[in-house]
């Protein structure tokens, strides 16, 4: 018998610009994806995978698949072109019938509401989330969608791996056209991001029977060794990092180390009157995070006076106790994803959602099945962690969504490092076909899914 509850969540996640194309379609806006090129190894963003003409034929591989979740993301630009003023009637069209699709074929739908694709106007004329009228546009934008949809989409995450706005480099996901000049405008940043957050979190729950949470890119960071030092840094990283926020997320205030800091290093975060009565109504309904890989940090090689934000930067080092992904380097451990699943609950006691997990690898297809049993090792060990953190470790999970479950460019726009079960045929500089071509992945998971975890 299956230790996942009846009704457990097996799915996929993808963002709008790695996937829908029609960059200049339908009414559709520039976003800062828009305008970067392509080189030599790497892909532009104006095609995707064609999502746009062709979401009917995945979402029937998906259903093939047994899939009943999909979490995608409304592309800002495609609804509200300038990310102000009026909205664009063909876009939310596209999205309604979008909708419509997957639920026929009984497949729930999450809205991410922003994965970085900052409309490109916002951008020009407000330097994105580092201006608190961003924030506030991007609050009128989540609520109207949530207007639009809210009757026929029941889970929501307003922005995707929120801790990454808590780095240097939160310019190429906030909308930034310049770097922040100090640490005041990270901070700055992080804070108006949270404030979008929280006040559409708090529009869905007094108004609406929809839930919501928070979502954090999360690495597992061990110490490199048992010097009390290095503990320290791998805790405060913890701190910082990922406690901060889902302190918000589950209790509706920061971290008071966090603002200690603040404190000490008299940094000007943004703060305004009001905004910690606002965050205090916070909740969330489950708290959500993409997990790949872990990481190993020595406190020997942080200097003097680093700020924690700057630790891995420093300490980060290889773990020579867990495999790496072959291209990629990446550290394989599904242990640390079954350790934050356990972090994650007993601390905050509320239900958890892995939302993305995979393993990106070069591949080729030849015209025969490609054999990725690569990529069934590591789907096998970390379901099989998740498994265990409810069978044996009592943490609620609501499901396990895979990362582009169907071939997608990656984050960095190369289609080279591929994610999917399903293969689609296209390269960086060569659209081809873009067939949809099934991996030897995607039988297996087809039967773990219909087993509901049991089949591994």
């Amino acid at each position: 018998m299956s230790k996942l509850k009846e009704g457990f969540f097996w799915g996929n996640s993808t963002s709008s610009m790695q996937t829908e194309g029609a960059w200049d379609k339908g009414g559709k806006g520039k976003s800062v994806y828009d305008i970067r090129k392509a080189t030599t190894d790497v892909s532009d963003w104006k095609d995707g995978i064609d999502e746009y003409h062709r979401y009917k034929e995945d979402f029937d591989l998906m259903k093939d698949m047994g899939m009943n979740f999909f979490r995608f993301q409304i592309s800002w630009s495609r609804v509200q072109p300038d990310g102000e003023g009026d909205f664009n009637e063909e876009g939310i069209q596209f999205y309604s019938d979008f909708i419509d699709e997957l639920l026929k074929r009984n497949i729930t739908p999450m809205i991410c509401l922003y994965h970085f694709d900052m409309p490109l106007a916002l951008s020009e004329k407000y330097n994105g989330f580092l201006s608190r009228k961003v924030s506030n546009l991007f609050v009128k934008f989540g609520i109207e969608m949530v207007k639009r949809f809210g009757d026929r989409v029941k889970y929501w995450i307003t922005f995707n791996e929120q801790n990454l706005y808590n780095q240097w480099n939160a310019s190429s996901f906030a909308g930034n056209l310049q770097e922040p000049e100090d640490i005041n405008a990270v901070y700055q940043i992080a804070h108006n991001v949270m404030m979008g957050h929280v006040q559409v979190a708090n529009y869905i729950h007094e108004n609406t029977d929809c839930k919501i949470g928070g979502m954090l890119a999360y690495t597992e960071v061990y110490p490199a060794t048992a010097n009390p030092r290095d503990i320290q840094v791998a805790r405060e990283i913890q701190e910082f990092s990922n406690n901060n926020l889902l302190d918000v997320f589950a209790n509706g205030h920061y971290s008071k180390a966090v603002l200690k800091h603040i404190e000490n290093y008299k940094i000007d975060a943004g703060f305004q009157k009001g905004d910690f009565d606002i965050l205090s109504k916070c909740r969330s309904d489950y708290m959500c995070f993409s997990y790949y890989r872990s990481t190993v940090v020595n406190s020997e090689k942080i200097p003097e006076n680093c700020s924690v934000d700057d630790y891995l930067s420093y300490g980060s080092e290889s773990n020579p106790y867990v495999e790496k992904t072959s291209n990629y380097n990446w550290e394989i451990d599904s242990l640390g994803f079954r350790d934050i699943l356990n972090k994650i609950y007993h601390q905050y006691q509320v239900p958890v959602f892995p939302i993305e997990n995979g393993i990106g690898v070069q591949e080729a297809y030849y015209g025969k099945e490609i054999q990725d049993d690569y990529r069934i090792n590591y789907m096998r060990d970390h379901i099989q962690a998740l498994e265990d953190a409810v069978e044996h470790d009592g943490v609620e999970v609501l499901g396990y969504l895979g990362w582009g479950l169907i071939d997608i460019p990656s984050s960095a726009g190369d289609m080279r490092k591929r994610y999917g079960v399903v293969y689609v045929n296209r390269t960086n500089h060569n659209l081809k076909d873009m067939k949809r071509v099934p991996k030897k992945s995607f039988h297996w998971l087809s039967n773990v899914i219909h087993s509901n975890g049991e089949e591994l």
